[in-house]
């Protein structure tokens, strides 16, 4: 078996695109999407019709609601190709407005609902903001299963949990960017922060009893997909699965409920004070927490001055 196959014995494969074509290529189970992948793919020539069509159908509606009708639109063709579920994400300019991120999830559900597609194949993805925290723990309890993004550290991990979001995703790749530009040091294998986080989430969540999904995203390299084997999920873009698939190298199990529960990690109980704190504490999770929504943000403009020069 290749690398691919191997893991996928451990951990379920997620394609981090907004490519059909390679989603159909790699066979995931689920599939993911960012504002930064969907205007990366509207700019090809095969995907532009649905830019245009969003445009055409929705020509009396604002701005706001075309971009959400063109999410859908390539959510529901994406589920046509996966059996699982795939994630759409809010507005990251709502990142700090709970009441604006319930409202936006709800619209979004509705949308696929009204395509026909049941809220148990949709994942909301919404900021791992302590306001973003409170607005999926609103939207879990009416059914509407949330994946908090931009996760950079425990705190985040454990008000995610303590909230019953349905799914989690630590970013790897934007970690070990943050400490290789600190530190100026290069990190493989299991001496990656990024691996590390990850790692010590999913032994927190296991060794406590939480049911919330790990599933490791932003991949810079293969080794540190390879260290998160065992992990619920990986999210893994079409050239990195291309290099797995590309590879006969073994791959072993890294990560268990056996070993989590061995872990020497104490359970911790986060008030919005605490969160607040323990955040600020860690530069790396401040700063990429930050520059993430505002990279997100800036991709949402984007896409909303396409929209608007097709009018």
């Amino acid at each position: 078996m290749n690398q691919l196959e191997q893991l996928k014995q451990y951990t379920t494969i997620v394609a981090d695109t907004g490519d059909f074509q390679s989603i159909q290529a790699f066979a995931p189970r689920d599939a993911t999407t960012n504002p930064s992948l969907i205007l990366k793919a509207v700019q090809k020539d095969d995907y532009r019709p649905l830019l245009e069509q969003a445009v055409r159908d929705n020509a009396g509606k604002p701005t706001g609601d075309i971009i959400d009708r063109l999410l859908v639109a390539f959510g529901t063709a994406i589920l046509k190709i996966i059996p699982g579920r795939v994630s759409t994400e809010t507005d990251a300019r709502l990142s700090f407005d709970t009441e604006g991120t319930i409202t936006k999830g709800r619209a979004l559900i509705a949308l696929y609902e009204a395509a026909g597609i049941p809220r148990e194949r949709i994942l909301i993805k919404i900021a791992s903001t302590w306001e973003g925290i409170r607005a999926a723990e609103v939207l879990e309890k009416e059914g509407i299963r949330c994946n908090m993004t931009l996760l950079f550290s425990l705190p985040q991990a454990i008000a995610c949990a303590d909230a019953q979001v349905q799914l989690i995703s630590p970013f790897v790749g934007r970690i070990y960017d943050w400490y290789k530009k600190s530190t100026g040091q290069e990190y493989t294998g299991a001496d990656d922060p990024g691996v590390q986080s990850v790692k010590r989430i999913y032994n927190y969540y296991r060794k406590f009893g939480y049911k919330t999904e790990v599933m490791g995203a932003s991949f810079r390299n293969t080794s540190q997909i390879v260290e998160l084997a065992g992990c619920d999920l990986l999210t893994i873009s079409p050239d990195l699965l291309q290099k797995l698939a590309d590879s006969d190298a073994p791959v072993a199990r890294k990560l268990s409920t056996d070993e989590a529960k061995s872990a020497d990690l104490q359970k911790l109980t986060l008030d919005e004070k605490t969160f607040r704190y323990m955040l600020n504490d860690d530069a790396m999770g401040t700063e990429k927490l930050s520059e993430g929504i505002r990279l997100f943000c800036a991709d949402v403009v984007k896409l909303e001055k396409m929209v608007e020069a097709l009018r």
